[in-house]
């Protein structure tokens, strides 16, 4: 029985997905899309199917992330590859 006490399990985000350069090919260029749980901007990576080693810069909502952090609900996610050059 509940007792109004209880907080709702959040069992997906909805995140705006950026991506740049090569990632666009076979992918897109921004979406917004619904993850299963609170997963970490590694885990994003993962399902987009991008190799982590080609990943150069990633931001959430401007600012610049790590692998294991977990945006926020209606956060901007954006994924920039390594920039080569000489």
């Amino acid at each position: 029985m509940a007792t109004g006490s209880e907080v709702p399990c959040k069992v997906s985000v909805q995140l705006t997905v950026k991506l740049f350069a090569g990632f666009q090919r076979g992918r897109f260029a921004i979406d917004t899309r619904a993850y299963p749980g609170s997963p970490t901007v590694g885990e994003i990576v993962d399902a987009l199917a991008i190799p982590r080693s080609e990943v150069g810069v990633m931001m959430v909502n401007g600012r610049n992330v790590e692998l294991d952090d977990r945006p926020a609900e209606g956060s901007v996610l954006a994924i920039f590859p390594v920039i080569g050059g000489g």
